[in-house]
């Protein structure tokens, strides 16, 4: 199993920039695939980025490509979510997931076993 502390939230106002971490416990975090998904108050869950076990297989939502980019560092077991040129509608809680056997749908939170407990992100017009 692997736990997940994601960090580096705050308040920003649009056409800035954040890093979020997403920091894994363990010595098998490698093995996992890695996902951010955020939500907003009354909205569904949003799938942002998903990266596999290498960092050679990446994906992002619609709404976030060209803005966003995932990556990680398996010799310091965390993952990141560059964010740049923030809007007002990023505004959200951004969760880091994991999964050991590979998610067949990237995007689907149901597909992932580990959770974190979530950073928010708010970004002022």
């Amino acid at each position: 199993q692997v736990q997940l502390v994601e960090s580096g939230g705050g308040l920003v106002q649009a056409g800035d920039s954040l890093r979020l971490s997403c920091a894994a416990s363990g010595r098998t975090f490698g093995r996992y695939a890695i996902a951010w998904f955020r939500q907003a108050p009354g909205k569904d869950r949003e799938f942002v980025a998903g990266v596999n076990r290498s960092g050679g297989n990446i994906y992002y939502g619609d709404s976030v490509k060209g803005r966003f980019f995932i990556s990680r560092d398996n010799g310091k077991n965390t993952a990141y979510l560059q964010m740049n040129s923030l809007k007002p509608e990023d505004t959200a809680v951004y969760r880091c997931a994991a999964d050991f056997y590979g998610p067949g749908n990237v995007v689907a939170p149901g597909e992932y076993e580990y959770w974190g407990q979530g950073t928010q992100v708010t970004v002022s017009s």
